[in-house]
C-alpha cells in the first residue's frame, strides 16, 4: 500500500466530491439530522450550539454604516479602503506591537474570516504548481473553512490530531519528522485561541511553526479569531513572532474579523495580513471571485478597529461567564477553563459519548449542545482526545446578574 493510500484509509481525504457525497458535513448538518423528529424537553429551548456572541454590538455601529450609506450605490474595493486598512494597521500596532505594517501590501479586507480562509487555499496551491498531490494541513478537531478550502483546489485534507497530550495543537515535532508529507505541503492551518478547546500557542510554538513553514516553503495561514476573548494574558500573535525574525512576515499570513472581537458576526467584516507576495497573488484571485465588504460596513468597521473600550467591556462579561462555568464545571467532564475563546470541550464519555449525551440533553431538557465528533475527522489515532465532547458558553441573565442560566 502506498503512503497516499495508507492516509486516505487513516481518513485524510481529497477531491470536491468528499463535499457532496456526506464524506465531509458541517457539523450543524449532522447536528440537524441527529436531532430531525425529536422535540425539545422545555419550551423555551436554550441554544449552546453557534459560536455566536450575544453582548451587545457596539452602539456607534449604525450610525456609523447610515454615516456613509451613499456609497451602498457603488461597488466596493475588494482590497478594502485606505481608511480601513490603516485603522487595522494601527489596531495591530497597538495590539502586538508591530510597528511598520504597510496597509497598502500587507492587509487584506475579507468579507469575514470564513471565506478568507477558504480562499487562501487557492494562491497557497498555486504557489506550488509543480505538485502533483499538493497537501493542506490542519489541526483536527478542524475548522470546516480549512477542509472546504483544500478539497475545493483538489488538496489532500491531511489531519493533526490536536490532543490533551499536545496541548490541543498539532506536535510539531511530529510533523517534522515526517519530511515526505511535508515536501508536498502548501498551508499549516492553525488557530490560537483553537476552536473548540481554547488552546492558545506561546510565542516558542508560533516560532517553530514559522521555522518549519520556512524551511519546507510553505504557508503559515493563522487564524486568530478568537483572540480578543480571553480572561487572563492576551494570546501572543503570529505577527508579533514574525516581526522579530529576519524573513519577517514571509510565509505567514493572519486571519482576524469583527464577529467575536467586537460582537459583530453579521457585519462581515474581517482581514488577513502578513506576506506581502502572497497577498498580491491572493488580492488578484479574490479580485475575480470573492465577495466584497460594502462600502459602509468598511466605513464603520474601521470605527470598531479604532475602539476598544466596547471589546473590554465584553471581556469583563466573559470573566463573568467563566466564573460561572468554574463554579458548575470545576472537577467534572474534563473542565478547565480555556486561555482563549469562548467554547467549553467537555468529555460526555460517561454518558455514552457527546451525541447521545446531545439527544438526552435536548429531549430532557431543551438545550441544544453540539457533539464533538463532527467537527473532527476520524484518522485512528484519538488518544488523549476527547473523542466525545460539548462546546457550549455561558451568558449571564439579561438584567446583568450573575447567575447559573448557561446559555451561547
Amino acid at each position: 500500500m502506498t503512503k497516499f493510500a495508507e492516509r486516505l484509509r487513516a481518513g485524510h481525504i481529497r477531491g470536491l466530491a468528499a463535499l457532496t457525497d456526506g464524506t465531509i458535513r458541517s457539523p450543524f448538518t449532522q447536528l440537524r439530522r441527529l436531532l430531525d423528529g425529536i422535540e425539545p424537553g422545555h419550551a423555551k429551548p436554550i441554544e449552546l450550539t453557534i459560536g455566536e456572541p450575544r453582548e451587545a454590538m457596539p452602539e456607534f455601529i449604525a450610525a456609523r454604516v447610515a454615516e456613509d450609506s451613499a456609497s451602498f450605490g457603488k461597488y466596493p474595493p475588494i482590497r478594502g479602503s485606505d481608511a480601513l486598512r490603516g485603522a487595522i494597521g494601527a489596531w495591530i500596532g497597538r495590539r502586538h506591537g508591530v510597528t511598520g505594517v504597510d496597509p497598502a501590501k500587507e492587509i487584506l479586507v475579507l468579507n469575514g474570516s470564513r471565506e478568507g480562509l477558504t480562499f487562501a487555499c487557492w494562491p497557497a496551491v498555486g504557489r506550488k504548481p509543480w505538485l502533483t498531490e499538493p497537501a493542506i494541513l490542519m489541526c483536527n478537531p478542524y475548522y470546516s473553512a480549512y477542509v472546504a478550502g483544500a478539497l475545493g483546489c483538489g488538496a489532500e485534507a491531511v489531519f493533526l490530531n490536536a490532543t490533551r497530550d499536545t496541548g490541543f495543537l498539532p506536535d510539531l515535532d511530529a510533523l517534522s519528522a515526517d519530511t515526505e508529507l511535508l515536501a508536498r505541503t502548501v498551508a499549516l492551518f492553525i488557530g490560537s485561541p483553537s476552536n473548540p478547546q481554547g488552546a492558545v500557542a506561546d510565542p516558542a510554538y508560533i516560532a517553530s511553526a514559522l521555522s518549519l513553514a520556512r524551511r519546507h516553503d510553505f504557508m503559515l495561514f493563522f487564524d486568530e479569531c478568537y483572540s480578543e476573548i480571553y480572561t487572563g494574558s492576551a494570546p501572543a500573535g503570529a505577527l508579533t513572532v514574525a516581526a522579530e525574525t529576519p524573513g519577517r512576515f514571509r510565509n505567514l499570513v493572519v486571519f482576524n474579523s469583527l464577529s467575536k472581537r467586537s460582537n459583530l458576526p453579521g457585519l462581515r467584516s474581517g482581514f488577513c495580513a502578513g506576506d506581502a507576495e502572497f497577498l498580491e497573488a491572493y488580492a488578484e484571485i479574490r479580485n475575480m471571485c470573492a465577495p466584497q465588504v460594502a462600502g459602509p460596513v468598511q466605513h464603520a468597521s474601521a470605527a470598531a478597529w479604532s475602539d476598544e473600550a466596547h471589546v473590554e467591556a465584553a471581556r469583563a462579561v466573559y470573566r463573568l461567564k467563566f466564573n460561572d462555568a468554574d463554579a458548575i464545571l470545576a472537577g467534572r467532564f474534563g473542565y478547565a477553563r480555556p486561555a482563549g475563546g469562548f467554547c467549553l470541550w467537555l468529555d460526555m464519555s460517561q454518558f455514552g459519548g457527546g451525541a447521545n449525551a446531545a439527544v438526552t440533553l435536548w429531549k430532557s431538557f431543551g438545550v441544544k449542545v453540539i457533539p464533538g465528533a463532527p467537527s473532527r475527522a476520524r484518522t485512528g489515532a484519538t488518544r488523549g482526545m476527547p473523542i466525545s465532547a460539548l462546546r457550549w458558553s455561558s451568558r449571564p441573565k439579561s438584567s446583568g446578574r450573575h447567575s447559573n442560566e448557561l446559555s451561547s
